[in-house]
């Protein structure tokens, strides 16, 4: 899973065949940190996105579009000054770094033709895409970096381009046999984290690779190894890298089972375990292997906000039901005061003045008890206190557990919504949970006070059995799923004691088979907080015996006649509409 030098190396080959020659048609900024270009190419058109996040830096041709912002960001307005309609008469890869260079053809304001560098680093955190002079000097970057952010360069507007060399690695482009024996020799380490920590580009995937090849153990010492077996592993290092020199590429995704395990553009014969998918481009690959992954990183990113209101609540809400479990389990000596006031009226008759203490036979128990007194009252009054102390923490009692029931419910409701932000996939869904929290007091409406309108849709699934699935994925949806579009005969599925979405199956008035029961339930598991689980109970019904309770919370129903099952949360193998 490592973006590294061979895969750029793989992209530069594949952007020089498909975009060299081309003009820049559009571009556009649709986030704060990643480019859409649009190009026309001899072979039609192309459109390469470019993102600079620090979670997910990527760089891949796509036929999808992105929407823009209405205005467009002034990195994206500068570029459009400088190139809009450039022609790129260049694309390069500096050694094996995780760079690549286009030069850009244009005409001036004065109509005279230059060259401009567009430089995109994909660099975890430190990714950027900057804009250079011919002369390689900073135009602009889409994200600035000062000497206080970094002690290495500075990336700023007027600053000089060049690539720093802080881990002191060779390329493995052009290395030989003495030099890299004795990088290998120098380095103390398990023999794959002496490869990569070496030579720039070089991935522990691709370093495990090189090792499994030369069939020697990748975790063995460096200073174990003999100088022969040294020189088998640099010809098997070098046969690798003559692919890379060659451009021989073989785009490829390793699944072990259905989960995505590596991605490569080079084979990775050591993962004989994993099964192989083959794509025609290495664009391909990202695109299919990262694309869910940054929807879900991007909206993680947008829904920060949302997660800290939620999160804030819920903590306060648990700090505030452990304080009131407390006060609650001081009251449970309550009923002992109610006796001791009963029997000191029972046996008080021949207590003498001034006794500071009742023996008495509790014929509650059959035990005998010793009963405090306050010397300085008569049996009559120091029942009154006893019945006055009984009196007071019954009605604390009663009035601590309907706040504990409160308060647990607002824990519960909470847990809801933060596992609604984890199932959201788009700002839609993102926008529905905020109007809850509004609705719910935990937020409140900025600028406007009219309630905002959002077409969002629930998840719909079609079983194999041909029934419709349909997942709320927040409370609203829950609600309008269960109590609106659902009729009686209708099939209601969700996660048991777990925060999570209902499922509803649309029967048409037949009856369902035993396989779509069971996609229904793992629907249920997959979308609520026990997902992952392996055994996951869902109680599911009849949509006619699902009831919700007068100013109960959105999402909130009960039921009393249910049945169960127990189900894995796969749903891999079900089919999305």
């Amino acid at each position: 899973m490592a973006f590294d030098g061979i895969t750029v190396a793989s992209l530069v080959h594949e952007l020089k065949e498909q975009l060299q020659g081309g003009r820049i048609a559009k571009i556009a900024q649709p986030e704060t940190d990643e480019l859409l270009l649009t190009l026309k190419t001899p072979a039609g058109q192309k459109r390469l996105c470019i993102s600079a996040s620090a979670s997910l830096p990527l760089i891949y041709l796509t036929d999808s579009n992105k929407p823009s912002p209405m205005t467009a960001p002034n990195f994206c307005m500068l570029l459009r000054k400088h190139i809009s309609n450039g022609r790129i008469i260049d694309i390069c890869q500096p050694g094996l770094e995780r760079i690549i260079h286009f030069t850009i053809e244009h005409l001036d304001e004065l109509g005279d033709l230059c060259r401009k560098d567009l430089v995109v680093e994909i660099m975890g955190k430190h990714s950027n895409i900057i804009f250079c002079s011919s002369e390689g000097m900073i135009i602009d970057s889409i994200k600035h970096v000062s000497a206080q952010m970094s002690s290495v360069r500075e990336v700023l507007p007027g600053r000089d381009y060049f690539v720093p060399d802080t881990m002191d690695k060779s390329d493995p482009l052009s290395t030989n046999e003495s030099a890299f024996l004795e990088k290998i020799k120098s380095k103390q380490l398990p023999l794959a984290k002496a490869i990569y920590t070496s030579f720039t580009g070089v991935s522990p995937v691709a370093a495990r690779e090189i090792c499994f090849l030369s069939d020697i153990d990748s975790t063995v010492t460096t200073e174990t190894l003999e100088d022969e077996t040294l020189r088998h592993l640099y010809r098997q290092f070098s046969l690798f890298f003559t692919y890379v020199k060659e451009g021989c590429y073989s785009p490829a995704i390793y699944y072990d089972g259905q989960e995505p395990k590596e991605f490569s553009a080079l084979p990775l014969t050591h993962l004989e375990n994993c099964t192989r998918m083959d794509f025609d481009s290495m664009s391909q690959v990202l695109e299919t292997y990262y694309a869910s992954k940054n929807a879900l990183t991007r909206i993680r990113q947008k829904s920060a906000d949302l997660r800290h209101i939620v999160q804030t609540a819920l903590e306060r809400s648990r700090k505030k039901c452990d304080l009131q479990l407390k006060q609650l389990a001081d009251t449970e000596s309550r009923d002992k005061y109610k006796v001791y006031g009963e029997l000191i009226n029972t046996y008080g008759y021949n207590l003498k003045e001034g006794a500071r203490q009742l023996e008495a036979l509790n014929y509650y128990t059959n035990e005998m008890i010793t009963i405090p007194l306050d010397a300085a009252k008569t049996p009559q009054e120091n029942a009154q206190r006893y019945f006055d102390k009984y009196n007071k923490q019954k009605r604390t009692y009663e009035a601590l557990s309907r706040f504990v029931q409160e308060t647990q419910d607002d824990i519960t409701y909470l847990d809801s919504v933060s596992t609604a932000l984890d199932i959201a996939l788009t700002e839609d869904d993102l926008a529905q949970i905020k109007e809850e929290l509004i609705g719910s007091g935990y937020m409140r409406r900025k600028f406007t006070k009219k309630k905002v309108k959002i077409k969002n849709t629930p998840l719909h699934y079609l079983s194999s059995d041909g029934f419709h699935m349909y997942v709320g994925k927040n409370n609203f949806q829950n609600d309008e799923l269960t109590f609106s579009f659902a009729t009686g005969n209708d099939w209601w599925f969700h996660a048991k004691d777990a925060p999570g979405s209902h499922v509803i199956v649309k029967t048409n008035g037949e009856e369902l088979p035993d396989r779509t029961f069971e996609e229904a339930g793992r629907l249920a598991a997959h979308y609520s907080k026990a997902r992952g689980g392996e055994k996951v109970e869902i109680d599911y019904v009849e949509k006619k015996h699902v009831k919700k309770p007068k100013g109960a919370k959105p999402g909130f129903v009960v039921y009393y006649t249910n049945y169960s099952l127990i189900i894995d949360s796969d749903i891999s193998q079900i089919q999305e509409v």
